[in-house]
């Protein structure tokens, strides 16, 4: 009878807390546990660093959080670089130069350092962003252990369990509601299950997002293009607004099934392997969805892969050469509760599970005034300009490369144009600008 009324005194307390967790986030309120859930992390991290730098000599310390490269490079032009040591004909001095670039580029190159962890100023706490400092003292050795208990033992559990509860009545929701012959009622309907099973599964993530200028939400008819650091950046902005996904179709497992069911209740645009590579199908699918002004906005990523949450890369052009509004989203995650980038060496299960066992997912977002291709402008100058504005309101670093480079050799196009400069100066044509 002991073990029966200790059994039952545990199912309700575990029931009670997460009605507590669970209803809240489902209408979207808010009862200040997970402020209050920030505010203590917050001081325990604070207290973490002053314990570090009591710790650490001074220069160790200094080093570490130094957030600068490895090499101090010159950024300066190849044209600014080479005119005070050359005259208008080939020198064979001109070889230092690219000998110097290319070293650099083997040394560290700032295409791969995006796809790993964002380095942080000081320790989390969490044991895999502890690679400079060692043991301190016994006080923070205590913090981390108990730390680990809290994460794994206690907020674990509770994630995984509404992360269940979110996904099911995700899958269970919208495959009825695509029951429903088309109509406004439908319509409302998948918008409520939509919004209601994404805040509950980023409640399963200690979610706390902040929304910016609300006033620029993207309406329907339009695309949002947003950057791209993880694969929950669609449940932060699906929180707040629903939208039409675009992605490839997964036959088998748990993302097949979730969309199969999500296809049922609104219009996602799910394309086969094959017709992905159809340039013209996949913009003809998209064309016909945004001419319809009552359908939901498109949501697209242009980088097409996760960057670490530090830039911003080159946006894809298909997302701007079929016409409609452009509404731009940058989104910007606070690296001193967890690592939201998901860099693609380690399974979607074990990414989920790194995210769950971190002390919480804080991130902004700000909605921007909505953009259209001006007169004159290709496709790539507009997709350009749109990448600028998002780098510069979330404080993200922007680069040209394509972020495919991670997965993909370098195309014969950028190093022709690096011939074609040169050329221009070995010939007498004037600036690298004419």
């Amino acid at each position: 009878m002991e073990v029966a009324d200790l059994a039952g005194k545990i199912f309700s307390t575990w029931l009670t807390l997460m009605l507590i967790l669970l209803l809240p986030s489902a209408f979207g309120v808010s009862l200040g546990i997970s402020e209050l859930y920030l505010k203590i992390l917050v001081k325990t991290l604070e207290w973490t660093t002053l314990q570090i730098e009591k710790g650490v000599p001074k220069e160790s310390a200094l080093k570490n959080s130094a957030s600068v490269g490895i090499i101090q490079r010159d950024e300066s032009p190849m044209e600014k670089c080479l005119s005070g040591l050359r005259g208008r004909d080939f020198e064979l001095s001109d070889v230092f130069y690219f000998s110097k670039k290319g070293l650099e580029a083997i040394v560290e190159d700032e295409v791969t350092q995006k796809f790993s962890s964002e380095q942080l100023a000081s320790w989390n706490l969490l044991t895999r962003t502890n690679i400079n400092f060692q043991y301190i003292s016994p006080q923070l050795t205590t913090v981390w252990v108990l730390g680990v208990i809290v994460r794994y033992c206690v907020l674990l559990p509770l994630r995984v369990t509404l992360a269940f509860i979110g996904v099911s009545l995700l899958v269970i929701g919208t495959t009825l509601v695509g029951q429903l012959s088309d109509g406004s009622l439908k319509n409302w309907l998948s918008d409520l299950v939509h919004l209601t099973c994404c805040r509950i599964c980023v409640q399963a993530l200690s979610g706390t997002v902040h929304y910016h200028n609300k006033q620029y939400r993207p309406q329907k008819g339009g695309i949002c293009v947003a950057n791209h650091t993880s694969p929950i950046d669609v449940l932060i902005l699906t929180m707040d607004r629903s939208y039409a996904m675009v992605g490839q179709v997964h036959g088998i497992g748990l993302i097949g099934t979730i969309q199969r069911a999500m296809v049922k209740a609104c219009p996602h645009i799910w394309f086969e392997r094959s017709e992905m590579k159809d340039r013209h199908l996949v913009t003809k699918r998209l064309k016909e969805h945004i001419a319809d002004k009552k359908k939901l906005p498109i949501l697209i990523f242009p980088e097409g892969t996760c960057i670490n949450n530090t830039s911003v890369m080159m946006f894809k052009k298909g997302s701007f050469e079929i016409g409609g509004t452009i509404h731009p989203v940058a989104i910007k995650y606070n690296p001193q509760f967890a690592d939201a980038f998901w860099s693609g060496k380690h399974t979607m299960m074990s990414y989920l599970l790194q995210i769950m066992t971190s002390w919480a997912v804080v991130c902004d977002v700000w909605y921007m005034p909505p953009m259209t291709r001006e007169e004159g402008e290709d496709a790539v100058q507009f997709a350009n300009r749109v990448k600028s504005a998002i780098a510069i309101q979330g404080g993200l670093t922007e680069l040209s490369w394509d972020a495919m480079l991670k997965r993909t050799k370098v195309k014969d196009t950028f190093k022709k144009e690096q011939q074609k400069n040169y050329s221009k100066m070995i010939v007498g044509n004037g600036s690298l600008n004419s």
